[in-house]
């Protein structure tokens, strides 16, 4: 039942025969707990007792927007069997009813065993849950995700490298009634044409020298389950007139055979690049990019939701913690340290801050995390000039002040200052994501993204 339909319904349970008499209380107790998420809501405050928590740490928990936290919380108040505490701020904390009926129903249900929901048996939901932040970017794509999860139509997720696409995939897998079969992840950057087909379509027993035995390609592997393109923009054309092939027929033959294989899968894509510019160039299949795009998911980067920099920065350093057998507050970062981390671009996103935040913990001698323990994968967020200036500049460093500087002078005209660079289009978008390049605040100039 839709979590906010429960007032109208309660009004309205009582009606017909009963001659507009209310329901009874455990008739309106069972319909309150019918919602998964307010049923859920009900067992995480109850299994803390001693804490209280706000509105955006309830929508964090269980990747729902705001308003539908909302009215939940309000029927749980409502019904008195959670308190909102007094304060500027409202919180939401388990209570013992004072009436006796309802402090037995309350009793009954959190003594029955908790009904695990698709969600919280998806390992793939836990994991995106711990991407999410103060910013509801990530809140409004989980309910895309769960839209998508109801068909089977073909998914394009799009984002920058380390944004957490395989996550978002999984997940749509994870929730949909392919669930319980298999996920087949294929990355295109790695999968050279001359590996294409035996890797796609599998072979036959003597179809090459080195087939000794008759081998599965991803595709029969993934019938009845999903199938994952990681990188699909980095496909060879002639690898995507295959691959449109067999989405229009849904049947291929292995390599070396001639029995044709039907197969029933779901398609998920994802990519960094900018498709829709491939394809007006040619470099990528038109036709094949409106069958992969029926439904598309953008996944932010991370320093478009800086806000949410200290909160992920220190719920990595927590479990790092909690996996090493330490307090969970056994490591704190310094102001310092929580300063540099929000003044970096984050070029490799959500990876390269979880990756940033394990080494800097495991390199901190003290419980203080300083900004000289923490080492950057692309380089520091901004150079000083006493660190640098007895340094020559490495080749990665020359190359990112160069495309600034060429940017800038073409007023990030990105088609000029490739003619510029003489590179192509498409590579400057490249490296416009790879060194998390974009304009000064206020330069009133066009954004690196398209």
């Amino acid at each position: 039942m839709d979590d906010l339909t429960f007032t109208a319904r309660r009004h309205s349970a009582g009606s017909g025969s009963h001659r507009g008499e209310p329901p009874d209380l455990e008739t309106r107790f069972k319909t309150l707990v019918q919602s998964p998420l307010r049923a859920g809501i009900l067992r995480f405050l109850s299994a803390r007792p001693e804490e209280s928590f706000d509105n955006e740490a309830i929508m964090q928990t269980f990747g729902r927007m705001r308003q539908d936290v909302d009215n939940c919380i309000r029927e749980l108040v409502e019904f008195g069997v959670v308190r909102k505490n007094p304060g500027d701020t409202a919180t939401y904390g388990a209570m013992r009813p004072d009436a006796e009926p309802i402090a037995k129903l309350l009793d009954v249900f959190l003594e029955g065993r908790a009904y695990l929901g698709i969600e919280e048996a998806s390992p793939s939901v836990q994991r995106f849950r711990e991407m999410i932040g103060r910013d509801e970017k990530m809140l409004a794509i989980f309910e895309w995700i769960r839209t998508a999860a109801k068909s089977d139509i073909s998914v394009l997720i799009l984002g920058p490298t380390g944004s957490g696409k395989e996550v978002v995939a999984r997940m749509i897998h994870e929730l949909s009634r392919r669930g319980p079969e298999n996920f087949q992840a294929v990355n295109c950057a790695a999968l050279p044409d001359s590996l294409f087909e035996s890797e796609i379509f599998g072979y036959e027993k003597g179809a090459f020298t080195g087939a000794h035995d008759r081998k599965p390609g991803r595709l029969e592997l993934a019938n009845g389950g999903t199938l994952f393109f990681d990188e699909v923009g980095d496909m060879s054309l002639m690898a995507q007139a295959k691959l449109l092939r067999v989405l229009e027929e849904r049947r291929f033959e292995r390599l070396g055979g001639n029995k044709s294989i039907h197969v029933d899968f779901r398609l998920i894509s994802a990519t960094n690049r900018p498709l829709d510019m491939f394809v007006r160039e040619s470099r990528f299949r038109e036709d094949l990019y409106y069958r992969i795009n029926a439904f598309a998911i953008r996944l932010p980067s991370l320093r478009e939701r800086a806000v949410d920099i200290p909160v992920l920065a220190n719920r990595f350093l927590a479990r790092y913690c909690a996996a090493n057998g330490l307090p969970l507050d056994a490591k704190q970062f310094s102001s310092e340290a929580q300063d540099l981390m929000a003044s970096y671009h984050w070029p490799g996103n959500i990876r390269e801050l979880e990756s940033t935040v394990s080494r800097a913990a495991l390199s901190a001698p003290g419980r203080s995390i300083r900004a000289a323990d923490i080492e950057f994968l692309h380089g520091h967020a901004m150079a000083r000039p006493d660190e640098t200036s007895n340094r020559l500049p490495s080749l990665r460093d020359s190359e990112r002040a160069h495309i600034i500087r060429v940017l800038e002078a073409t007023a990030w005209n990105k088609l000029e200052a490739a003619k510029v660079l003489d590179i192509s289009r498409g590579t400057l978008y490249r490296k416009i994501e790879e060194y998390g390049l974009e304009p000064a605040a206020g330069s009133g100039r066009r954004r690196g993204r398209s």
